[in-house]
């Protein structure tokens, strides 16, 4: 008999694997929607429990470890509170006929896959392990987007679907020049795509080989990230999809792409010979900062302007992750939090107004402060959030962005605060008229609920007025781990 090791590290991937089986077979929406909340919870359950349990030893596919525990605990979060939110989305698609009962089936199946995939490339040990399983993600994502079926919807997915398969083969392609740096060192087979031997002996590789790499996976999977100029399959995805989805993408997906550019920016880091990846990963991110805050300015989808604040934000992570230092790292980590929180809070709250607006044109979603009071102020709360105005939780993050840029390249700050100014302005443009404006026609009661959405914007306003040490201590522990 084979003996099945039932730890918390492999229950993360086996819930949401199983679930989906389970998930495509079962009939009723409100079943499989309550499954699909279970589900999440029970993962997320798991993951708390590896900070109780000691940490598993690494094996030659899976490793739990200090950094990675980070982004795990923010997907498994998010993917929870958002499965919450989804069940009764998902269910008023389903009466309006937008989904049929099959898709509606398919549709909680894909998103239990989704997680299992962003989970395993968070805990893979191996470099080709995680490069498929961001593959696996970025498949199943093309698949959710295109659910509605409209010409729109098949059009966003089909170019979600080119435009990533050309970034997932840019990594792949990244991590063989990676095995074959590695294989004079290590030799052949399993060795070379462990990423804990890989660090061990990286000094030892040839460093011209890992620059090549290097660049190959920052192009490719800062595709994933949404970095500018290879950003433009994501306001077609976002703005096509299920609202949900959006959620998912913005706050989960793109952290799990980044995550892999972190995994190889250590391993050069601990080449001396090699290129520092830093300025690359500045250049990407000040450039993905202020082309986003530009194009804020005419967007006329609630979603794609959205989207577009995404990519702005993903720019000043990786930004500060290029930057690199203790207290680089620290504002990169904790804005990465707080944008995750926020962003798929804004999207919950557009997932209500296209509700009962029952339209995404920002010029037909007007004075909801007076129609909705509810979701109008929640709404004008997370835009402030996102926009980092004090005291909530991204203001924090990006002072901390700012200032310790400014201590070491102080041409480089004024570069991002002028994104960050830009980008301030364009969003409350937009917010002005969507909350404040003279309301427009549909007064519908949205049938989603809205505890996601204030759960995610208390967490925010808190963290603005207050960090706990313990969060502080753990987050400096990780920065100091990324170098």
């Amino acid at each position: 008999m084979i003996a099945v090791p039932w730890d918390a590290e492999t229950l993360v991937l086996l819930i949401p694997l199983t679930a989906a089986a389970f998930l495509a077979v079962l009939p009723g929406y409100r079943l499989t929607a309550w499954l699909n909340m279970l589900a999440s919870l029970l993962t997320l359950v798991c993951v708390l429990a590896l900070f109780i349990l000691p940490m598993p030893a690494p094996t030659q596919f899976l490793l739990i470890d200090d950094v990675n525990i980070v982004f795990i605990l923010l997907n498994s979060f998010v993917g929870f509170t958002t499965s919450v939110f989804s069940a009764s989305y998902i269910g008023h698609e389903l009466h309006t006929g937008r989904l049929t009962p099959v898709y509606l089936r398919f549709y909680h199946a894909m998103y239990q896959v989704l997680m299992f995939a962003m989970n395993l490339a968070l805990v893979s040990n191996n470099i080709g392990l995680m490069w498929v399983a961001i593959e696996l993600a970025t498949l199943t994502t093309v698949l959710m987007v295109g659910i509605y079926r409209t010409h729109q919807a098949i059009e966003a997915a089909w170019k979600y679907f080119i435009l990533g398969s050309v970034g997932i083969a840019l990594a792949l392609f990244g991590t063989i020049l990676v095995y074959k740096a590695a294989q004079p060192v290590v030799g052949e087979g399993m060795p070379g795509m462990v990423w804990t031997v890989l660090m061990a002996h990286a000094a030892k590789f040839d460093p011209a080989t890992l620059n090549v790499a290097f660049i190959f996976l920052l192009l490719g999977y800062g595709t994933k990230v949404g970095l500018v100029p290879l950003h433009a399959w994501l306001p077609d995805a976002h703005s096509e999809g299920p609202t949900p989805i959006s959620a998912v993408l913005s706050g989960l997906l793109l952290n799990v792409a980044l995550f892999a550019v972190l995994r190889f920016k250590l391993l050069l880091a601990a080449n001396p010979q090699a290129i520092m990846p830093g300025p690359l990963m500045v250049m990407l991110g000040l450039a993905s900062l202020l082309f986003a805050s530009l194009m804020l300015y005419r967007r006329r989808d609630i979603k794609r302007l959205f989207a577009y604040s995404s990519i702005e934000h993903m720019g000043i992570i990786t930004f500060a992750f290029g930057m690199g230092g203790a207290l680089a790292n620290f504002a990169a980590l904790l804005h990465m939090t707080m944008h995750s929180l926020t962003k798929s809070a804004i999207f919950f709250a557009v997932g209500h107004i296209s509700q009962v607006k029952g339209t995404q044109k920002i010029a037909d979603i007007r004075g909801l402060t007076e129609t909705h009071p509810v979701l109008g102020w929640g709404l004008v709360v997370g835009v402030f959030a996102i926009a980092g105005l004090p005291p909530l939780g991204i203001f924090t993050s990006e002072f901390l962005v700012v200032t310790s840029t400014f201590a070491r390249e102080p041409l480089l700050a004024v570069a991002l605060v002028a994104g960050l100014v830009i980008a301030l302005g364009g969003l409350l443009v937009h917010l002005n008229g969507i909350a404040f404006g003279s309301p427009s026609s549909g007064t519908a009661r949205s049938q989603a609920s809205y505890v996601p959405l204030f759960a995610h914007l208390a967490l925010v306003c808190a963290a603005g007025l207050y960090l706990p040490p313990a969060l502080v201590s753990w987050f400096r522990h990780v920065a100091g781990r990324l170098g």
